[in-house]
């Protein structure tokens, strides 16, 4: 049985079509590769709500592992890490650290990510940037550890 996992896709412009979604297919591309069941990621303009809307949307139909792509600078309307606040019931910090740590070797913007990782319920949710190539890099990172902690969610032992 293959575990459900979700993408959501955080902009304003995305939303709107006056630009395509690039981060987003990055990271379904990614968790399907890794053997996740994922439909294509779902946009969604900037802004808290629209993200708890999302995040819960993804929740009730049963996913395990949900990435976000997006709204997590310092913008103005850069909110997604106040929306998953808002949902998640504990943080897993380590992970966020790890993406913002590989983010800023690549380049020193990359530490101005302010993503959570963290759990609700039995699924394991991720902030990543909206950049492609953020995305590309903090996949592997996501893929690393999301089977373990849902395991972990789930009751299981350490290994």
């Amino acid at each position: 049985m293959s575990i459900r996992v979700a993408v959501v896709t955080v902009s304003d412009r995305s939303a709107a079509g006056e630009r395509v979604d690039e981060g987003g297919p990055i990271a379904v591309a990614a968790l399907r590769d890794a053997g996740f069941a994922c439909d294509d990621a779902i946009v969604v303009p900037d802004g808290a709500e629209s993200v708890v809307s999302a995040l819960r949307g993804a929740l009730a139909e049963g996913a395990r592992l949900i990435v976000t792509t997006g709204g997590t600078g310092v913008g103005p309307n850069d909110r997604t890490p106040e929306g998953t606040a808002q949902v998640i019931e504990r943080q897993v910090p380590g992970i966020a650290e790890e993406l913002r740590r590989r983010s800023a070797a690549e380049k020193p913007a990359g530490m101005l990510s302010r993503g959570l990782a963290g759990v609700a319920g039995g699924a394991l949710i991720v902030n990543l940037p909206g950049a492609p190539k953020a995305v590309a890099s903090g996949m592997p990172v996501i893929v690393s550890v999301a089977r373990h902690v849902i395991d972990q969610l789930s009751g299981g032992d350490h290994p």
